[in-house]
């Protein structure tokens, strides 16, 4: 996407790329790039809720499984962060500054907008055609990214207007990604990335009957992310990764990245940098350390580079139908690890094919003739 960075691990366009702050501890931590918050045209700035932005789903050991947000772009002034982002770009020279941008759907807007912030120096920009809450009720975010005509039409006018490498940042609330990646491309896109957030209402509060977050008795729908949105990631990554007409586009990958692991599942699936922003608002920005050092360790042990490991795994996505049909597997059963719960037993019997018998004192044994090792 022609943005050089020390290390793959970026910040995504959140609350923890907002403000100058946040961004040096970031650096100072060794995130290899920001996508610095949305910014909006000028003018006064939207107004944010004054309330709780965020619901969360929990897993039974209380880890975070997703979050749901309802905040909207920076509600910061427009100088205030295009100084901010100067500063910040003048003192780290060595890492990515990608600005995420969002304004009207007219090219005068996207030509203003590029007109000032030419000066700040950074890298590049990203276009948030994928918020789905708030601002898309106001015809921008995800009521762009969901018209491929849109998407070519606005990154045309960014590519016409600017010389910045262009990412287009694209929106899961769709039923087919490779539409809007292809726009992207035909409008000159530098690169795309991938997810933004999941329209969604991740509980109700039974005693007031208002969607969490509530403001003043009320609720609304978000955007969801964190470790649950990954599989979905995932597969609309390698979508574009094995796309006729989209393959070799550089990705930015982006959805519940976690871990070392989670970021080099993406890079094989075909991302070549990722973007993270739920982990660290939950653990903080030092969590890039151990991202950092376990992905070199795992490519050091592979014997491979960071370019080998990018679109490893895309041979090996298929359709459905080219599947081996006459590939055959069975379950096992580790008796030596067994502890005789009777869990798989009993979801065997219940709800799939009667396959695991339960001997006397609780001994279960697979019976390879019913099992379909599912």
């Amino acid at each position: 996407m022609g943005i050089k960075s020390p290390n793959p691990f970026w910040l995504a366009s959140a609350p923890p790329t907002d403000k100058k702050y946040n961004v040096e501890r970031a650096f100072q931590a060794g995130w290899g790039g920001v996508v610095w918050k949305t910014l909006g045209a000028e003018g006064p700035p939207v107004v944010n809720v004054n309330g709780p932005r965020y619901g969360a789903v929990w897993g039974a050991d209380r880890r975070l499984l997703g979050l749901n947000n309802i905040e909207l772009i920076t509600d910061r002034p427009l100088e205030v962060n295009l100084q901010e982002i100067k500063e910040v770009k003048r003192k780290w020279r060595d890492r990515a500054m990608v600005i995420s941008l969002m304004v009207p759907c007219d090219e005068d807007s996207w030509k203003d907008i590029l007109h000032r912030i030419e000066d700040t120096e950074a890298d590049g920009v990203e276009l948030n055609f994928g918020c789905p809450h708030g601002m898309a009720e106001r015809g921008m975010g995800s009521a762009v990214g969901q018209v491929p005509e849109y998407i070519e039409m606005v990154t045309a006018w960014v590519k016409k207007h600017s010389r910045m490498p262009c990412i287009v940042k694209l929106t899961p609330n769709i039923t087919n990604i490779l539409g809007p990646a292809e726009a992207a491309k035909r409008g000159g896109a530098d690169a795309v990335s991938l997810i933004n957030t999941i329209n969604s209402i991740t509980s109700v509060n039974l005693d007031s009957f208002s969607p969490e977050p509530m403001i003043d008795g009320k609720g609304t729908h978000g955007g969801y992310c964190g470790p649950a949105v990954k599989p979905i990631a995932m597969n609309m990554v390698a979508e574009i990764a094995r796309g006729a007409d989209t393959r070799g586009l550089p990705i930015s990958g982006i959805g519940g990245i976690t871990t070392w692991r989670d970021a080099a599942e993406f890079m094989a699936l075909g991302a070549g940098n990722v973007q993270v922003c739920t982990a660290a608002m939950t653990y903080g920005f030092k969590i890039v350390e151990e991202m950092i050092s376990g992905l070199s360790q795992y490519l050091d042990d592979k014997q491979i580079s960071l370019n080998d490991l990018i679109g490893r795994a895309v041979p090996n996505v298929t359709d459905w139908q080219y599947l081996n049909l006459n590939y055959v597997a069975k379950a096992q059963i580790d008796q030596d690890l067994c502890i005789k719960c009777g869990r798989c037993y009993a979801a065997c019997e219940d709800t799939s094919h009667q396959a695991i018998a339960m001997k006397p004192g609780r001994v279960f044994e697979v019976m390879d003739d019913e099992c379909v090792a599912c």
